[in-house]
């Protein structure tokens, strides 16, 4: 039986992993996301008896979540902007050996050391691959503490689905926010063991090798083969989007995240003021939901992407729209957040010339 409760988000996506069944979780505290594993040394080991350990630094955590994904286990971290920085490149390994895990970015206001205030700006790090190689990692972008509790569960599902790393990009405000949500019932830790996972050499099969090194290129061209074939598959299945009075709209505010609840009250501004304004917000972030975006531009008069950050979303946007209608952009940085006016504000002036 599920049960509602009074919950910040960042403690939230730490009960979610609680009750799905996670097996380990390595982080290092950094705001604003430090809660995550507050909660987890409060709770995680005494509940269920999964591992839950402070690493020395962002580097050693994600190599540890290397190893526990080796175990073919539950396991997951998060962090918040310049501590993912820092686990690029064992992100790329985890990648390229094909394992799967949860990685969550709270992320803060940048770039450098930056702020502690919410942002967006970790959008082409998260979506295009933020370490080296053509490696690809699921994004998921909740708006609300409920979706961040929900994309935990479904996180770990895609993860062992494709094998692959999932990431949940949230923010600051989402972390630190409280709302109502409804928690699901606690799902037993997995006991059986994946068929390829690293358990020790047992006389009943030949060992597994997981590795992400292959130094002949011609092999490590295969390998690159295989994982684009993969994210093929994963653009064909896993797209997930919403949208807000999009039917009869006159132009779309394209957002994700926090902002694009700002954008739904902003479109409640603009119609009392005569103006059909629609709402889109891409759930997955990679795979980006370019054909649905596409439909769209066919029967509106313009779009406004609205980011925390200097323009980044906006880019998967133009190429989706492909020149068919005018797509303006309106960002906010640093950890400043738009307010519902101003973005009406922007609507009158990008999308309708001045004329309200």
């Amino acid at each position: 039986m599920s049960e509602m409760k009074l919950m910040k988000g960042n403690e939230a996506m730490a009960e979610a992993a609680i009750r799905c069944g996670c097996d380990a979780y390595f982080g290092y505290p950094i705001t604003p996301q430090s809660e995550v594993l507050e909660y987890l040394a409060l709770y995680g080991e005494k509940r269920t008896g999964m591992v839950v350990l402070q690493a020395e630094s962002e580097v050693a955590v994600i190599n540890m979540v290397y190893g526990g994904a080796c175990t073919g286990k539950r396991v997951m971290t998060s962090s918040s902007s310049p501590g993912v920085s820092l686990m690029q490149e064992g992100i790329s390994y985890i990648a390229t050996a094909e394992l799967p895990c949860l990685l969550v970015n709270v992320n803060r206001g940048g770039p450098g050391l930056g702020t502690i205030q919410p942002a967006q700006g970790d959008y082409f790090q998260a979506v295009k691959g933020g370490g080296h190689g053509d490696y690809k990692l699921i994004v998921l972008a909740p708006s609300t503490v409920q979706e961040m509790v929900d994309h935990v569960k479904l996180g770990f599902e895609l993860a062992f689905k494709w094998k692959n790393p999932i990431m949940i990009l949230s923010d600051g405000s989402l972390g630190q926010m409280m709302e109502k949500v409804e928690l699901y019932d606690e799902i037993p830790r997995k006991t059986e063991v994946e068929s390829w996972a690293l358990t020790g050499k047992p006389k009943t099969r030949e060992r597994n090798v997981i590795t992400s090194l292959f130094i002949d290129p011609k092999e490590m061209e295969e390998v690159n083969i295989r994982l684009q074939k993969k994210y093929r598959e994963i653009e064909k299945e896993e797209i997930r989007y919403a949208s807000y009075n999009c039917e009869d709209a006159d132009y779309v505010l394209v957002a994700f995240g926090l902002v694009a609840r700002i954008c739904k009250k902003a479109a409640q501004l603009a119609a009392e003021k005569g103006i059909k304004i629609g709402v889109f917000r891409p759930i997955t972030l990679y795979p980006f939901p370019y054909q649905a975006l596409s439909d769209l531009s066919e029967k509106v008069k313009g779009m406004l992407v609205i980011e925390m950050n200097a323009g980044q979303m906006v880019e998967d946007v133009r190429l989706a729209v492909n020149g068919k209608v005018k797509v303006e952009f309106h960002g906010r940085m640093g950890g400043m957040v738009p307010s519902p006016e101003e973005i009406l504000e922007n609507i009158e002036e990008k999308l309708l010339g001045g004329k309200a």
